[in-house]
């Protein structure tokens, strides 16, 4: 009796240890055979099938080919557009026609222009002006020539001449900000080339390029 009961004593811990063991063998084999069929996936993806491949390329496909929108074509360098010139063109008494040849001399369609004559001419010649300003039919169709019609004071001494400057760079930038430099012309002043000319040599430039500050680096200059 004391033999059999001894045998049932260790009876229950080696079934439970049977069980640990037939789990441990059977979660290592399914592991191991995890492990073998990613291992054979891997190795057969390194050969792609044909099937596989006809049914992944869109390039295979006359529909898909024809199904493509063309590709929008890449937005124009800012370095390689025409540049825009605004103008002032100013006289004093007297320079009606110089002013007026001046105008026409560099006139462009691209470019904006600002016309003043001072207080010291008089009034017929401010109301010749305006009204060839109004009455010019390029002018009239492209609407990029503006008259100061109240006139300043220059005295073209002190503060006069800059106050002009900022008041014809204000109506500028009010009518249009479609430009990138501007030009300070006197009524005597006349162009050598022509604005194509002038307009093809500053395309390449940079519009940020501040001539102010370009030309107070003397260099050899000094």
């Amino acid at each position: 009796m004391g033999h059999l009961s001894l045998e049932k004593k260790w009876l229950f811990p080696l079934g439970i240890s049977s069980v640990i063991c037939i789990f441990l063998l059977a979660t290592s084999f399914n592991m191991g055979l995890i492990s073998s069929v990613h291992t054979i996936n891997s190795i057969f993806s390194m050969f792609p099938s044909p099937m596989a491949t006809n049914q992944t390329d869109p390039a295979l496909f006359a529909e898909r080919k024809i199904g493509r929108l063309p590709q929008s074509p890449p937005p124009p360098n800012p370095a390689f557009m025409i540049p825009r010139f605004a103008y002032l063109v100013s006289g004093s008494k007297g320079d009606l026609e110089k002013l007026w040849r001046t105008l026409k001399a560099v006139y462009h369609p691209l470019n904006q222009y600002v016309v003043h004559l001072d207080l010291e001419s008089p009034a017929t010649e401010r109301l010749e002006l305006a009204s060839r300003v109004a009455n010019e039919s390029i002018f009239a169709e492209i609407g990029n020539v503006f008259m100061i019609t109240k006139a300043n004071m220059v005295t073209y001494r002190g503060p006069t001449m800059v106050a002009n400057t900022l008041h014809a760079c204000a109506i500028l930038l009010k009518r249009s900000n479609d430009w990138d430099w501007f030009i300070n012309l006197s009524a005597s002043d006349y162009p050598l080339i022509t604005q194509d000319d002038l307009l093809h040599t500053f395309s390449p430039l940079d519009r940020n390029l501040n001539f102010i500050e370009h030309t107070s680096k003397l260099g050899w200059k000094a």
